[in-house]
């Protein structure tokens, strides 16, 4: 009986640290403190939701408590912030509805009139202590609708960049050379991906740790890049290669462009 009522006990005090343990990862994984959790929370519940530009003119207000703004920014409903004190917005910065950015350090920085669309994930989640770790967008890029940015091993971004719907930037990669161990428990590497200015990435295109694109590439619809790209290129393909420059097609006189 004492053995029982010992047992009891212990299962009791087993489950209670799980649970004290549990509360605990999951508020380190959402914000700097319990204080910033608490404060962040509370904005989101009360102001996060609010629609329209009146929505907007409140939080472009509000959320100067929680995080860095140069200048007014506009911020949608139901955008999820975490870590909200280590993202900084330029002036001008738009973030679509839906957008995700979770920014434990080192953080997110978005440059002036740079534009995040709907569903797109920015995505830091830095808990290995990776001293590059952190995204990093210039001025005047686009974001598009649904495209991921992990940035555990850094991501720089230059400016004038345009990612279309979809796009995947994953600067992490788990090590698997050990069949003896599964590969959750060998580690990761984040070497980092640079994006260099005037980029354009095609719907669905992926880029893989380690890799630059040069200035003024192009980078095709559904291509996984797993090298540094040349400036002034266009690359497509799995994996993607260079299949001309960006010079030597002529625009067919009949097409009409717009500006």
């Amino acid at each position: 009986m004492a053995e029982h009522a010992f047992l009891h006990n212990q299962n009791k005090t087993n489950s209670t640290s799980l649970k004290k343990n549990s509360l605990g990862l999951y508020l380190s994984r959402q914000a700097s403190n319990p204080f910033r959790y608490a404060l962040e929370q509370f904005l989101y519940l009360t102001v996060g939701w609010i629609p329209t530009i009146f929505g907007i003119g409140i939080r472009a207000i509000l959320y100067r408590l929680i995080m860095r703004m140069d200048g007014l920014a506009a911020i949608e409903n139901g955008v999820r912030l975490r870590f909200a004190d280590h993202i900084r917005l330029g002036r001008g910065v738009y973030v679509d509805q839906g957008a995700y950015l979770h920014a434990c350090p080192n953080g997110i920085e978005i440059g002036e009139d740079s534009i995040i669309m709907h569903g797109a994930i920015l995505h830091v989640y830095n808990f290995r202590g990776i001293p590059h770790g952190g995204i990093k967008i210039g001025k005047n890029c686009l974001i598009g609708e649904y495209s991921v940015i992990r940035g555990q091993g850094g991501v720089i971004i230059g400016n004038r960049v345009y990612t279309s719907p979809f796009t995947q930037l994953l600067a992490v990669n788990h090590v698997f050379n050990n069949p003896g161990v599964p590969f959750v428990d060998q580690g990761i590497t984040a070497e980092g991906i640079t994006i260099e200015d005037d980029v354009w990435l095609g719907a669905g295109a992926i880029i893989t740790d380690g890799v630059r694109v040069a200035k003024g590439a192009v980078v095709a619809a559904g291509a996984v890049v797993t090298k540094d790209v040349p400036a002034h290129t266009v690359v497509a393909g799995v994996p993607a290669r260079v299949i001309r420059t960006t010079k030597e097609v002529e625009l067919p006189i009949d097409k009409k462009v717009y500006f």
